[in-house]
C-alpha cells in the first residue's frame, strides 16, 4: 500500500469520491463528528459528501436540529448527530475539561462557578427558549456571574456544553442560539463507556481509514492508553497493513478506491480528509507539490485536491448574485486536470446556487 493507495482510499472511505448520502445527518453519523469550527466551511464539508445537497437544505438541517454543532473534541466545535451527542460527550468531555483546566484556573472559573452558570442558563431556556451568545451572557451577569472577558464567557458556555446542559439552536438571523440539550434533543439510547469507546473507535477507522493509532488519538483527543484499547475491541472488524513502519487500520467491508485520479475536489479548511489525521503526509505529493512540506499545516486553508493529494489552496469570495473563487496552485494542472478543476467549481456553485466566476489569486 503507497502513499497514493491511503490517499484514494480514504477519499472513498470518506464518500468524497463516492457522495452517496442524501441527508446531512447520515455524513456525520458515518463520519462519527465533523469539525466545525468555520460554520460555512462546514457547510460545504457536509455538502461535498452529499447527493445534490445545497447550502440552504444544510442550514434547514441545523435550525431543525437534525444535526447539532457543539463543543466535543479536542477542544473545538464539531457538526454530531443527536442520538450520538450524549454518550460522546460522556465519553469525550473530561479529556476536553482537562485540555481547557489552565485556562479555567486562569479565568478564574471553579466547580461553584460552574454550577451557577448552569443552573443560569438552564432557567433562562426552559420552555424552548433558544437565546444568542449577548443574551447568554446578559443572563450570566445578572446571575452575579462576570461575563466582562470574552474568552471567560467562552469558557463558561463550553463548559455548559460539555455538561450537556446547552446545545444548538436555530440560527436567528445570522447569530447562532443555544438551547437546552434536554429539550431540543429527544431520549436516545445510552452506551457505557467501553460500548461507546468501540463505536467510536469503529466509525472512525469505518470512515477515516487506512489511519493508524496515533491519527485516531489526535482526531478523538482521547488517551493512547484509551485508544489502543478502543481498537482492541472492534479490531477484528478491520484489515490493517503495515507502510514505513506505521500500521494503517482500514474497513474490510468496502470496495478498493478507483477512478479517484480523474477528479478534483474544492475541500473546506478543517475538513475531515486533512483534520482527521496527526500525519498528513499522503494527502501531499512532494514530487508534484514541491513547495508544500509533506508534514506542513494544511488545515487553516481551503485546498484542492487531485489525484488524492493537495495541489493548491482556494478563497472564495461572495456576491449577492455569485461566488468568485481564487485558486493557488502550487503547480501548474494539465489539460485533464483543469477541466476537473472546473467540474470541482461549478459543483461549489451549484452548492451555494450561485454561478462560478474563477479569478487569478
Amino acid at each position: 500500500m503507497t502513499n497514493l493507495d491511503i490517499a484514494q482510499q480514504r477519499l472513498h472511505n470518506q464518500h468524497i469520491a463516492l457522495p452517496t448520502f442524501e441527508n446531512p445527518v447520515e455524513v456525520v453519523q458515518w463520519l462519527g463528528a465533523v469539525q466545525a469550527q468555520d460554520y460555512a466551511a462546514a457547510k460545504w464539508a457536509l455538502g461535498l459528501r452529499m447527493q445534490g445537497a445545497t447550502d440552504d437544505v444544510i442550514e434547514q438541517a441545523f435550525d431543525a436540529g437534525t444535526i447539532l454543532r457543539t463543543h466535543v473534541m479536542r477542544p473545538t466545535w464539531h457538526f454530531v448527530a443527536p442520538a450520538d451527542i450524549r454518550w460522546l460527550l460522556a465519553l469525550t468531555a473530561p479529556r476536553v475539561n482537562a485540555a481547557a483546566a489552565y485556562y479555567y484556573r486562569v479565568l478564574g472559573l471553579d466547580d461553584a462557578i460552574f454550577t451557577r452558570s448552569n443552573i443560569a442558563l438552564a432557567k433562562a431556556l426552559q420552555g424552548g427558549k433558544q437565546l444568542t451568545r449577548p443574551e447568554l451572557m446578559s443572563v450570566l451577569q445578572q446571575a452575579g456571574i462576570a461575563t466582562d472577558d470574552l474568552l471567560r464567557f467562552t469558557h463558561i458556555i463550553m463548559h455548559a456544553e460539555l455538561d450537556g446542559v446547552i446545545c444548538s439552536g436555530a440560527r436567528r438571523g445570522k447569530q447562532f442560539t443555544y438551547a437546552l440539550l434536554d429539550e431540543r434533543v429527544p431520549p436516545a439510547r445510552t452506551l457505557d463507556r467501553d460500548e461507546a469507546l468501540a463505536e467510536l473507535t469503529r466509525r472512525y477507522f469505518t470512515s477515516h481509514g487506512p489511519a493508524t493509532l496515533q491519527d485516531f488519538v489526535w482526531w478523538s483527543g482521547l488517551t493512547t492508553t484509551d485508544a489502543r484499547s478502543g481498537l482492541e475491541m472492534v479490531k477484528s472488524q478491520f484489515l490493517h497493513e503495515i507502510v514505513d513502519n506505521q500500521t494503517y487500520w482500514f474497513s474490510s467491508s468496502l470496495p478498493p478506491a478507483n477512478g479517484c485520479s480523474q477528479a478534483a475536489y474544492l475541500l473546506p479548511n478543517y475538513d475531515e480528509y486533512t483534520v482527521g489525521y496527526t500525519d498528513r503526509s499522503a494527502a501531499v505529493d512532494a514530487a508534484r507539490t514541491k513547495n508544500l512540506d509533506p508534514r506542513s499545516n494544511v488545515l487553516l486553508s481551503h485546498t484542492i485536491v487531485i489525484d488524492g493529494h493537495v495541489v493548491g489552496s482556494w478563497k472564495r469570495t461572495l456576491t449577492k448574485d455569485a461566488v468568485i473563487i481564487a485558486p493557488h496552485l502550487l503547480t501548474p494542472l494539465n489539460e485533464a486536470e483543469t477541466r476537473a478543476f472546473a467540474a470541482a467549481v461549478n459543483r461549489y456553485g451549484a452548492f451555494l446556487g450561485k454561478p462560478v466566476t474563477v479569478v487569478q489569486a
